[in-house]
């Protein structure tokens, strides 16, 4: 009984690993062309659009208009738009109570 579970979970392990080995090869062939811009937004406005991404997604049903800006400067941006959405929808600090 105990070798049984023990075989399903390492399946399920493999599968998995599997899963995650592929996605990583595919993700790691996508590449960003480099911005075109005079001045690409940076830090802040990636905070700034990372703060406001649940009204930039509903603009974006009934508009033209990105949840995401580009060309922008890259790194400094995601991560301004990775703090703005984790302060905007709440992060981990939700789970935590």
């Amino acid at each position: 009984m105990e070798n049984r579970r023990y075989n399903v979970i390492m399946r399920r392990f493999r599968v998995f690993a599997c899963l995650l080995i592929f996605a990583s090869i595919l993700s790691a062939c996508a590449t960003q062309p480099p911005p075109q811009s005079f001045d690409p937004p940076g830090f802040w406005s990636g905070l700034f659009h990372g703060f406001t991404i649940l009204f930039s997604l509903i603009g974006s049903i009934f508009t033209d208009h990105r949840i995401y800006a580009f060309p922008n400067s890259g790194g400094w941006y995601d991560f301004g738009f990775f703090l703005g959405a984790c302060m905007f929808l709440g992060g981990g600090g939700a789970g935590a109570r």
